[in-house]
């Protein structure tokens, strides 16, 4: 099983979105999961491989692999088992990273997502993961006033 990330570059609630990941990859390896794809930018993206870091001290069979959005860039490898570079040759510089997001939404069995609100390219790949029928898993945001109901 294929499984890729979809989140915002920037977070605020580390703690909680990390206890989580680590939960959802528990799962996810434990059903079969062996490759993870990741976009190597932003928050959750380091977020999720931290936790795929010290999951893969448990579970050394995954595989964590760097999907690149451009060639011939210095971006630091050392932190996944491999990298890949999509058929991306063709697009421009600028439409690049959404297309890579495509190309790892279509490759994946299951997209594990962060996303908080409906602009931006997390929740552009997260649309389009639901286009497609992809399994989501998604990260509820706690609710920061709590619903009370009467009696």
């Amino acid at each position: 099983m294929i499984v890729t990330f979809c989140g915002h570059a920037q977070l605020s609630q580390n703690s909680d979105v990390e206890k989580w990941l680590y939960t959802v990859t528990e799962k996810l390896i434990e059903q079969g999961a062996a490759s993870f794809y990741l976009g190597g930018y932003g928050d959750f993206d380091s977020l999720a491989a931290s936790v795929l870091k010290n999951q893969k001290k448990q579970h050394p069979q995954i595989q964590r692999i760097l999907v690149l959005a451009y060639l011939g860039t210095r971006q630091d490898v050392s932190d996944y088992d491999g990298t890949l570079y999509p058929p991306l040759e063709t697009v421009p510089r600028r439409f690049a990273i959404p297309r890579r997001n495509r190309w790892m939404v279509d490759a994946s069995d299951a997209v594990v997502a962060c996303v908080l609100h409906d602009w931006g390219g997390a929740a552009a790949t997260l649309r389009y993961a639901r286009q497609k029928g992809k399994w989501i898993i998604a990260y509820e945001q706690p609710q920061l006033h709590p619903h009370i109901t009467e009696k």
